[in-house]
């Protein structure tokens, strides 16, 4: 799952990419490492070469984003290699290591079947893309997933371990805190439970201390996120506004005016399509059905575009997390339920679905799922390929994606 899924963004990156002409408002795609450096990319080079630097000016400064994974990077270029290099090398080395711990885990409770579809989840879901590029998916899906998986087997020393690393690599590893803290309560662990609870805030604690000696400031990491947002909350106008996009259409919704009466149209056709799909399900037969579906979904991705797939991944996942809280260990629907509490308090909309596929408590929920259903299981994994394909396009072309 790995490979198949890591070459298909590889060859659309290396290959298509770099074949299409560029779009307006993009960058050519190349043949080169720097393909797979965009955006945040930029602030771990930095980090990586320079350091952190911070001052209260309300400007955006590298202090923001944490320390582990420019940290292992910086590791590898003492040895000669270049930072995009060492960069994709270490997100996707740890994401394969992510998925076989995922893989471990998910057998060892439930069965081979489900591992597998819980592993191909993880790997061809379309923010898969993240863990290819240069970014933290890789090392925080790791790091939590050993976290996670450590403290359910209430092996305690490694929970706490792999904790502070989490905590060392991205902001949402601090919700392994409160799900350690609620587990070793409701389950009475005892003292080694609550320690190793303790210990996964070690590599936050550090980063605070780090600040605090270096700008005088101990929470510098998360005043510099101001810069990049100006509250905190509930980010009630941009998912109307998203919902709204999907439903009658962005030109509408932007124009304030009905410029565009095909989008809603459209839109009808489709809804109402699944419908009869679903009402005429017997007479048709459930192969029928599920393709219908399957090629319904492409088209309603086609004409909303990037919302849709924003509002599944959050929504849809707050969901099966909910339905599947009596299926998967309670320390992940936990820790599942905490990210999305955080999610939803960003005060924005944007980057959200990248932060809930980093949630491996869904992959989780979705492989047990897909397990029982695994005609199912094909369809979706074929249809993931689609935007998959689609993201790392544009991700090497320097459009933003999530």
């Amino acid at each position: 799952m790995w490979l198949c899924s890591r070459l298909t963004i590889v060859i659309a990156i290396l290959l298509i990419a770099p074949s299409l002409p560029a779009p307006p408002n993009s960058l050519p795609a190349t043949f080169s490492w720097q393909a797979f450096s965009a955006w945040d990319s930029l602030w771990y080079q930095k980090i990586a070469i320079d350091g952190y630097e911070y001052a209260a000016d309300h400007k955006e400064h590298s202090i923001a984003f944490f320390p582990l994974f420019p940290l292992v990077i910086r590791t590898l270029m003492t040895l000669g290699v270049p930072f995009e290099a060492a960069g994709v090398i270490v997100n996707n080395l740890a994401f394969l290591a992510a998925l076989i711990t995922l893989y471990f885990w998910v057998d060892e409770r439930y069965g081979k079947s489900a591992a597998k579809w819980a592993t191909a989840t993880l790997a061809w879901c379309p923010y898969s893309l993240y863990g290819t590029v240069i970014y933290t998916e890789g090392l925080y899906l790791l790091c939590s997933t050993a976290a996670l998986q450590a403290f359910d087997k209430k092996q305690h020393l490694w929970a706490g371990f792999w904790g502070a690393l989490s905590t060392a690599t991205r902001v949402s590893g601090v919700m392994l805190i409160p799900a350690f803290l609620i587990v070793a309560w409701k389950e009475r662990r005892g003292a080694k439970a609550y320690l190793a609870t303790l210990a996964a805030g070690g590599g936050l604690l550090l980063l605070s201390l780090y600040c605090q000696i270096k700008f005088g400031d101990a929470l510098a990491f998360f005043h510099a996120q101001k810069a990049w947002r100006s509250s905190f909350g509930f980010a009630w106008e941009g998912w109307r506004k998203m919902l709204m996009q999907i439903v009658i259409g962005a030109i509408n919704v932007h124009s304030d005016a009905l410029k565009d009466p095909w989008h809603p149209l459209l839109f009808v056709l489709i809804i109402s399509s699944g419908f009869l799909l679903w009402r005429f399900r017997l007479q048709l037969g459930f192969a029928k059905m599920r393709y219908g579906f399957c090629l319904l979904w492409v088209l309603l991705w086609l004409l909303t575009g990037d919302a849709l797939m924003k509002l599944t991944i959050i929504f849809g996942g707050l969901s099966l997390l909910w339905f599947s809280r009596t299926q998967i260990p309670l320390v992940a629907v936990i820790y599942g339920f905490c990210c999305y509490g955080l999610i939803f308090n960003t005060g924005l909309t944007a980057s959200v679905e990248r932060y809930a596929y980093g949630v491996v408590s869904l992959s989780f929920a979705f492989g047990l799922l897909l397990a029982r259903y695994p005609q199912w299981g094909y369809a979706v994994i074929a249809v993931f390929s689609i935007p998959l394909v689609s993201l790392s396009i544009r991700f090497a072309h320097k459009f933003w994606i999530a």
